[in-house]
């Protein structure tokens, strides 16, 4: 189906320069200069609890910190950390990565705050599950007609997108990766997708953190091994590679080979973009699986919830990066997977690095479906009950099928709308909120500190 003009035009406007990008990264910054650099100086004591700790035991809460952060990161780390990397550097050159960069610096505090308010925020359900994120806060916090509104309308945004950029749209992209690389039928797929999903969600937030706990380190370092290695094999031209992102960031990057050349603004505008799209810092989503965490600490999960951002845009979407520089695969003239591609064919031997991508982008679509299965869970039983979870859930899974065999592009512009209106509400309740995000932070390191007795300090029974 054909996309209709207008509904791309709002589309180019919502997640162009002049629409929600700017305002995602202003109040990225707002909250950074709120919380003074909270994220960079929590930074290695967030890592710790997150994959050293890894869990209160006693705490409230439906999974593990770690279960938490994986759930999280399944619906992160997507295509975008690889197509949209590319596509950043394709048409705003090395500089790109480094705006890509600041975007997730800033972008941990805007993640840190919402996970914040959604585990302070959340209520215990009917079933005895936890049950939060930005429609809770904004209901329960904002309050009043303005909260509630905003909350519902948060709410039906993500139910949208959740089918959406969340389901059709990646069970599409999986089918398409697993045809072009091996030949798969895309409705054998179809059938495969939509059986491995039901197997994972039907069981609830439960089910999604114990696969998710396994299967989210597993893609991301089979991917990241490879990246490793070809840089390893390029280690040389790291240097050069690095001196090209810094000069691009601030003078631009000339004319040469395929690449048509990019002012500094374009470097900015393309970093800045691709960057959001891929760590969804501001879009509230991630405070959905935050809040079903064991804690006792709304301070404590955001912490862990922060590294999300860092690992998607610091640690992935870099290595995505220099292997597209170093490889001297980003001046060919080709741009989004298949630039990734090229690069990845370049560094490895044989058809490893073709494979390599395909398999990647297969993984992470698939990864994808089964975070924002739960976002659209949540969503849906805030704005009808729990009643609706179990229905939605074979929705959801028939969804995954019918993905794989239609045709995707006016799905994709309108749940891609869904998806950034999403952040128009949770950035209301995020600058409604700084004071007592602030507050809640200098209490928990008043009572904590950073690194001090951080296990005992997990432990029920600690004085603390």
């Amino acid at each position: 189906m054909d996309v209709p003009t207008w509904i791309q035009k709002i589309a180019d406007f919502v997640w162009g320069p002049y629409g929600l990008v700017p305002l995602l990264l202003l109040t990225g910054l707002y909250l950074t200069l709120r919380l003074r650099g909270f994220q960079f100086r929590a930074l290695w004591h967030s890592l710790y609890l997150a994959f050293v700790v890894r869990r209160e035991p006693g705490a409230e809460g439906d999974i593990s910190h770690f279960q938490a952060l994986m759930t999280a990161l399944a619906a992160t780390v997507g295509t975008g950390n690889i197509a949209g990397v590319a596509t950043a550097i394709a048409l705003g050159g090395p500089g790109a990565l480094f705006w890509m960069w600041m975007t997730g610096l800033v972008g941990m505090a805007t993640k840190y705050s919402e996970a914040l308010l959604s585990v302070r925020y959340r209520i215990t359900n009917e079933r005895g599950e936890q049950a939060g994120g930005p429609m809770y806060y904004l209901s329960r916090a904002v309050g009043g007609p303005i909260g509630r509104g905003l909350g519902t309308l948060f709410a039906l945004f993500a139910a949208i997108a959740a089918f959406g950029i969340g389901n059709m749209v990646q069970s599409n992209s999986v089918a398409d990766a697993l045809r072009h690389s091996f030949g798969v039928p895309m409705w054998v797929s179809g059938v495969a997708i939509a059986t491995m999903t039901a197997a994972v969600i039907l069981g609830g937030v439960r089910s999604i953190g114990r696969f998710t706990s396994f299967f989210v380190p597993l893609m991301i370092l089979t991917y990241m091994g490879g990246a490793f290695f070809i840089l390893w094999l390029h280690l040389d031209r790291i240097p050069e590679a690095l001196a090209a992102i810094l000069t691009g960031a601030f003078q631009g990057t000339a004319a040469v080979g395929g690449f048509a050349g990019a002012a500094v603004n374009q470097a900015v505008r393309w970093g800045v973009a691709r960057g959001i799209f891929s760590n969804e810092s501001g879009l509230g989503s991630a405070g959905i699986a935050a809040a079903a965490a064991q804690t006792r600490e709304p301070v404590r999960q955001a912490m862990v919830s922060m590294t999300q951002t860092f690992i998607d845009t610091i640690v992935v979407c870099s290595m995505t990066g220099l292997v597209i520089l170093t490889t001297g695969a980003w001046d060919t003239g080709l741009n989004g997977a298949p630039l990734s591609q090229e690069a990845f064919r370049r560094g490895l031997p044989g058809e490893w690095g073709h494979m390599i991508v395909s398999l990647s982008l297969a993984m992470f679509a698939f990864s994808t479906i089964l975070g924002w299965s739960y976002y659209g869970e949540k969503s849906v039983e805030y704005l009808f009950g729990v009643r609706a979870v179990v229905p939605y859930r074979v929705l959801f899974v028939l969804a995954a099928f019918f993905g794989t065999i239609r045709s995707l592009t006016f799905v994709w512009t309108l749940s891609d709308i869904m998806n950034g209106l999403m952040a128009l509400p949770n950035l209301v309740g995020l600058l409604w909120l700084s004071r007592e995000i602030v507050r809640e932070t200098r209490s928990y390191v008043a009572r904590y500190g950073w690194t001090a007795r951080p296990v005992a300090a997990l432990d029920p029974d600690d004085p603390r």
